[in-house]
């Protein structure tokens, strides 16, 4: 499953606000941020620019080793989609590669981005970029044939290429002050949850089956991977690189 998700130990629908577009749900109660349809406007005008840059690096990164990119579209959408790949469901950013898309939550997003901001004092729009610069490396890695029989080669391969665009962004000075501290505290949002045993041996084997299915590595995984490919570029994350 190519998905982002943010995991939180509470989930707390925040109350929308007037003129609020929504709110983002998943957050504890001293987190919770409501999203305008201005904030969204803003990521997403922020995730057209990123994926522009994603685009041209990644056509360049394939030219360089022989190899053609086919750049895979981007769509936005609310609440659930229906895809080739199946339901995405909300609160999520996940690349269907039979229709080489990929597809975003924008409301859940631009949620993001804000929680970012609140938290570090800055605009937050780099967990924006974070989330499509890793579905974008999916697309890399798939059309290069990389595909682990696990989730957790899948995605840590995903958040290292994310990293290595960011690596890029730098050499390019497009990266502002406080860029590197926003997509770091994205990929922290998005470890793997780390469930307390219930004493029911049976339902804990099942949840640990799960996550493993689903793996994306724990905050600190998550966090090296990308920090790989920030410090070693497309080399550092896939031997087709090097």
């Amino acid at each position: 499953m190519n998905k982002l998700k943010l995991w939180f130990a509470a989930a707390v629908l925040a109350t929308p606000i007037a003129g609020a577009r929504g709110a983002v749900p998943g957050t504890p109660p001293d987190k919770s941020v409501k999203v305008t349809e201005q904030d969204v406007q803003n990521t997403n005008r922020k995730v057209a620019g990123a994926y522009s840059a994603l685009v041209t690096m990644w056509n360049n990164e394939f030219k360089r080793i022989g190899e053609r990119f086919t750049a895979p579209r981007i769509a936005r959408y609310e609440n659930t989609v229906m895809t080739s790949c199946g339901v995405i469901r909300p609160e999520n950013a996940e690349y269907c590669p039979t229709a080489n898309t990929i597809f975003y939550d924008d409301i859940f997003v631009a949620g993001l981005t804000k929680l970012a901001a609140n938290e570090l004092g800055t605009d937050g729009d780099m967990v924006a970029v974070g989330v499509i610069a890793h579905e974008m490396g999916h697309a890399v890695a798939m059309q290069l044939g990389y595909r682990s029989r696990s989730s957790y080669g899948n995605e840590s391969t995903a958040d290292c290429l994310a990293g290595a665009f960011t690596k890029q962004a730098q050499k390019d000075g497009s990266i502002e002050d406080g860029d590197i501290d926003e997509a770091f505290y994205g990929m922290s949002l998005a470890g793997d949850p780390t469930p307390d045993p219930t004493g029911n041996a049976r339902y804990d084997a099942i949840v640990q089956a799960r996550l493993a299915r689903q793996s994306h590595g724990t905050k600190e995984q998550r966090t090296q991977n990308f920090r790989d490919g920030l410090e070693g570029g497309a080399e550092a994350c896939l031997d087709s690189f090097r």
